[in-house]
């Protein structure tokens, strides 16, 4: 089956996940994706620490080829060179200090290949007294963005997020750098350098609550001196001990709904409750009440009602019930790999579908090395060019 970005060569030369999420990507869209790591391998293989299986890195490091080389080598970076006058794309997340010392800039790449789209993630931007200060996702994306804040309640210490959300966001934003510049290609017949960073998309998550700050209403600072309640928009325990989460949007025609829903109708017979204006004067006493009524049905009971009366909810799934969840498998999210060895039976597809373009079926992340002597065959590099390049450690072959 053909895949419409086949054509393209990638090169990723990044590290950890948002770089990488974005070469994932293009590869799942059928490019071949060269992944350049240390002879010691990527970092991020031993994030898992003592857990056997490295499962992040067979998520990001789907449909790639491991090439081992060594960029402290001289050899190693000129390899790297006659690597990008064959690429069609190049991630890297390296600093500035990196890009120089291994000879990665793009004014340097650009003169080795005019038609190369140059993606590079950053921590805080490109610009700026911080633009080389070293980020992950929980500093550059979660905390800087003002979300790792915004989320607490009173007095609570803020929460750490899940492992690569803000990678994945960022990831994503790279995807689209990405094929704007190949676009851009298309029309100029030459490459440019993209970039975006985990800070711009921080607050890019948090867009509207930051912009809310600048008309004046910080929402967070609200927060934080009076709490947060809304009846309407919170998760309640049912009896079964299943959460939902209640997201009502028109709330002037859904609350009599609701009462409806939770089988109590005599709330609007109450003046403290009898509309909306009314029930949000009361909005603790409110909550209490809608608490208590959840807690008195199952989660399938819960779901029925709400449904019959049309109003926005969802459960609150664990992340087992994610994996099997029939809705999720039906839309292409959750994903079967085919793979038989037990550990990578399935994995979560990217978020970017082409009605009529198929993804590439997911293809075990290679071990360090592993396509090493092929990538290199593949792309023409003569035999003895590669062997001397084995001969003095600058490529490492582990097919073996």
């Amino acid at each position: 089956m053909e895949h419409f970005l086949e054509d393209l060569i990638v090169v990723d030369a990044a590290t950890f996940l948002a770089g990488p999420g974005a070469a994932t990507m293009l590869g799942d869209f059928g490019a071949k994706v060269i992944k350049i790591e240390p002879p010691s391998g990527d970092g991020y293989r031993g994030l898992v620490g003592r857990y056997p299986v490295p499962y992040h890195w067979l998520l990001t490091s789907r449909n790639k080829e491991s090439l081992a080389l060594d960029l402290s080598k001289d050899s190693g970076q000129a390899l790297l060179h006659q690597l990008i006058k064959k690429a069609d794309v190049m991630t890297t997340n390296f600093m500035r200090g990196q890009l120089e010392r291994y000879q990665l800039t793009y004014p340097t790449l650009k003169a080795i290949n005019p038609r190369l789209v140059y993606g590079h993630i950053t921590g805080y931007g490109d610009d700026g007294p911080e633009a080389d200060r070293r980020a992950f996702d929980v500093t550059g994306w979660w905390a800087r963005s003002g979300m790792m804040e915004f989320v607490r309640d009173p007095d609570q210490t803020p929460l750490m997020p899940a492992p690569g959300m803000g990678d994945h966001s960022t990831a994503t934003a790279l995807f689209g750098a990405i094929m704007s510049g190949l676009y851009k290609r298309e029309r100029t017949g030459e490459g440019c350098h993209v970039s975006t960073s985990l800070a711009a998309n921080g607050a890019w998550a948090n867009a509207m609550a930051l912009q809310g700050v600048a008309a004046g209403n910080d929402l967070a600072e609200h927060r934080q001196k009076a709490g947060w309640v809304n009846p309407l928009s919170a998760a309640y325990a049912c009896a079964d001990g299943g959460y939902l989460v209640l997201t009502m949007i028109n709330t002037a025609r859904e609350y009599p709904q609701l009462c409806d829903a939770l089988g109590h109708p005599e709330w609007l017979q109450d003046e403290r409750f009898s509309d909306i204006r009314q029930a949000m004067r009361n909005r603790g006493d409110l909550q209490q009440m809608i608490s208590d009524a959840f807690a008195q049905i199952d989660y399938g009971e819960a779901a029925r009602r709400l449904d019959d009366q049309g109003i926005t909810y969802s459960k609150v799934q664990t992340m087992s019930e994610v994996l099997v969840d029939p809705q999720l498998r039906a839309a292409g999210i959750v994903i079967e790999t085919g793979d038989t060895q037990g550990d990578y039976e399935l994995t979560i597809s990217s978020p970017i579908n082409m009605v009529g373009e198929a993804k590439k079926a997911p293809q075990r992340a290679p071990d360090i090395g592993a396509n090493s002597l092929s990538v290199l065959r593949e792309l023409d590099f003569d035999e003895d060019y590669i062997q001397s390049l084995l001969g003095a450690g600058v490529v490492v072959d582990g097919s073996k």
